[in-house]
């Protein structure tokens, strides 16, 4: 049984879980899927092609899959897939996608801070921490367990790797590793986000292991395959020095410096 106020608008063709909230003012549009124990406080827009899953909570002023903000969309059909268990908070926007991937997805567990942009194609992770006024462009990746401080402004097509830290005001064109902090103007690297780790219960030796991966990353002493082939022979390996080194030599972008 759903709780709908009699003040907000549900289309006839939206499909909505068990014990769903809909506050005041609020408007849901055709083919929107609203999943159990979800809540829409007022004046929350969900449009049409988005999906939301379980236990969601959605703040005043969010609106989810409007258009994007691109030239190039030609009102294909395209879609917003959110997760379970977001923060969604006051004003948020999260785009559809476009012709060129079709879909923007926003993965579980996330608290998404107010005034936040996720725009047209981005793949979001999973407890992902994304602060105020921070802004995505088109096609940017967000990895599992990053943490986006407040009014960060990230490039279209950038990856933000694993577990990093990125520092409030800062803005990227370039892609930002796992496990690090960056911050500054211009953005640069900033060693590893050691408390990030020690939170996430990284072992003294894996830490130890990733600092010295990134030591041999950037120093000026390598290039970047020389880097990785370095790595390959005095770290040891694990998933997460796989991960860094597969991150790394995929760059499209490049990396911050």
């Amino acid at each position: 049984m759903s709780n709908i106020s009699p003040l907000a608008y549900v289309h006839p063709e939206a499909k909505l879980g068990e014990n769903v909230k809909i506050g005041p003012f609020c408007f849901v549009d055709k083919d929107v899927v609203i999943g159990d124990d979800t809540e829409l406080m007022n004046n929350v827009t969900i449009l049409r092609n988005t999906t939301l899953g379980n236990g969601n909570l959605i703040f005043p002023g969010a609106v989810i899959g409007a258009i994007p903000q691109d030239l190039k969309f030609k009102g294909e059909d395209s879609t917003v897939v959110v997760g379970d268990n977001n923060r969604i908070r006051e004003n948020v926007t999260i785009h559809r996608g476009t012709a060129s991937k079709g879909t923007t997805i926003v993965g579980s567990n996330n608290l998404i801070m107010e005034n936040a942009h996720i725009a047209h194609d981005c793949v979001f992770g999973n407890n992902i921490i994304m602060g105020n006024s921070t802004k995505l462009a088109g096609e940017v990746v967000v990895d599992d367990g990053a943490v986006i401080s407040a009014v960060v402004l990230v490039h279209q097509f950038c990856r933000i790797g694993r577990g990093c830290m990125i520092q409030g005001g800062c803005r990227t064109s370039m892609d930002i590793p796992p496990y690090i902090i960056a911050a500054r103007e211009p953005i640069s690297y900033c060693g590893i986000n050691l408390v990030g780790l020690r939170r996430k219960g990284f072992s003294p030796d894996l830490i130890t292991n990733i600092h010295d991966a990134y030591r041999i990353i950037y120093s000026s002493a390598f290039s970047v395959n020389e880097a990785i082939e370095k790595i390959k022979e005095s770290v040891p390996m694990s998933k997460e020095i796989e991960y860094i080194i597969n991150f790394v030599s995929s760059s499209k972008r490049g990396i911050v410096r």
